[in-house]
């Protein structure tokens, strides 16, 4: 990395040598094929667990839904500012300190993004197991090699296909915008009319009447909760930490949201049409989320859904409805889904790396653009180092089970990201005191309550997550820490 020839300054980034290839329709689609992964098929699962109650756990995706949407259109403000490559890493730049910007795009980087790409194309791997036994975590071309008593590298056949995955849509994107576009706009079209498809499936062919009755008749009682967060049984406060401990998963299956804000140098009028995709893609999401939850209940008992096996709720609830068929139908609804995610994350994050390294603050060339008109370095970049995430495994001694590393740097990291959010909303009431001539061509829809909603209610979530989840949040906010070195340490290099 080089240090920065000088602070950066109150200028937007550049997206000269860029092209304005996505419309409205290409951005609304990005905004939802980063949405939808295969966190939407398992996390109810959990959720269910921690807050032992049907009704409660369709509020907990309300909330989620409250939160997501309400940063939406908080962030379109934002966006319509500065409609310019660099997305959240810009908006805390411009408003805070470079500083600030460089500890998102550090995070971004080093857990976010990488992760998240691991995560989805390893998800993709085991679900293409079903189809393909061959591919598998436990069938190994370099069987695992202990470095530590709880961690061990080694490449299975399922790690392959996910390394895979990676490199072919890395290799895609790097071919151009239009490229990734059409991956994009293809598989994000497939996965959402799948969804629509279980959830049909679910409400018109799966309605199980006793399961209907047990879950939606006093679908509100309290608890009992998961004994693991120590609150009191059937108490209000018992039921506010369940709720906000339960959305690490919902959260997660809704998150990345606002990756199209880091291709806004790419979108035509953007002023217009990023704000709008922001609001059109969120709100589709959640609504398909809630009426999937809604599904899930129409058909499975609430302990159904608490064990469902591997935490698999809409392989389950399939499995009801198509007996024999279920696992299969479920593996080809989430390689789609996954893929699709995968695409969307491969082809985002880039362009938040171009942004500070147009700043002094990532490695020089990852400024560049090749012929392609693409930021073809920082695609390789990110996919090696998305790649490397996914050969660590964890080990427990006590079960000679293993884990994915990645696994736990998400769970680090969904605090983390929220840190971020609530500084980035607060940043669109802190513009329209320290910028207030700035043009604002889309202005915050509830302003000043729709950006409060979230700042309020995402602080109640975050104070509780760091709280009750200590082992999960507290090293994510270390892996914050260590971009204050970074940045120190470039500084450093600048002035000596």
């Amino acid at each position: 990395m080089s240090a920065p020839a000088q602070p950066p300054s109150a200028t937007p980034v550049s997206d000269a040598g860029f092209v304005r290839g996505l419309n409205l329709f290409d951005s609304t689609m990005i905004v939802i094929g980063t949405m939808i992964g295969s966190g939407i098929f398992i996390v109810s699962a959990d959720m269910s667990r921690l807050i032992g109650s049907p009704g409660w756990m369709l509020m907990a995706w309300v909330l989620t839904g409250v939160l997501t949407i309400t940063a939406a259109l908080s962030y379109g403000e934002l966006a319509a500012m500065m409609p310019h490559a660099g997305g959240m890493y810009l908006y805390l730049r411009e408003a805070y300190s470079p500083l600030w910007g460089f500890l998102y795009g550090w995070t971004l980087f080093a857990v976010v993004q990488a992760g998240t790409i691991a995560a989805v194309c390893v998800a993709f791997a085991r679900f293409f197991s079903i189809l393909c036994p061959w591919v598998s975590e436990t069938r190994y071309w370099i069987a695992p090699i202990h470095i530590s008593s709880g961690y061990a590298v080694s490449l299975s056949t399922a790690q392959l296909v996910a390394i895979g995955v990676i490199v072919l849509l890395t290799w895609t994107n790097s071919r151009g915008l239009q490229y990734g576009k059409i991956v994009q706009n293809l598989f994000t079209s497939a996965k959402t009319v799948a969804l629509i498809g279980l959830i049909l499936a679910g409400v018109l062919l799966g309605w199980n009447h006793a399961a209907v009755q047990a879950n939606f008749h006093d679908m509100f009682r309290l608890g009992p909760f998961d004994s693991s967060l120590g609150v009191p049984a059937a108490s209000l406060f018992g039921l506010v930490v369940a709720i906000s401990v339960a959305q690490s998963g919902s959260l997660f299956s809704a998150d990345s949201w606002h990756d199209i804000t880091l291709i806004a140098g790419e979108v035509s009028n953007p002023k217009r049409n990023v704000p709008m995709a922001l609001a059109l893609g969120c709100s589709t999401v959640i609504a398909l989320y809630l009426l999937a939850n809604i599904a899930y209940l129409a058909v499975l008992p609430l302990p159904a859904i608490q064990h469902a096996p591997a935490d698999r709720v809409a392989t389950a609830m399939l499995e009801h409805i198509f007996p024999g068929y279920g696992p299969v139908l479920m593996a080809v609804a989430i390689m789609i889904s996954t893929f699709g995610c995968a695409n969307s994350l491969i082809l985002s994050g880039p362009r938040g790396y171009y942004a500070m390294a147009r700043d002094g603050l990532f490695f020089r060339r990852a400024a560049e653009l090749n012929k392609a008109h693409v930021p073809a370095w920082s695609l390789a970049v990110q996919g090696v180092w998305a790649s490397l995430l996914v050969l660590p495994r964890t080990y427990d001694p006590a079960t000679r089970a293993y884990g994915n590393l990645y696994s736990n740097l998400l769970d680090y990291v969904i605090s983390a990201a929220l840190i971020f959010y609530i500084l980035t909303i607060v940043a669109v009431v802190r513009l329209r005191f320290t910028r207030p001539d700035a043009a604002r061509p889309y202005k915050t829809w509830g302003y000043p309550v729709t950006p409060a909603v979230y700042i309020l209610l995402g602080s109640v979530v975050l104070v509780l997550l760091f709280a009750y989840r200590p082992a999960t949040t507290w090293p994510g906010l270390i892996i914050i820490l260590t971009g204050v070195v970074i940045y120190a340490g470039l500084r450093l290099r600048k002035t000596s």
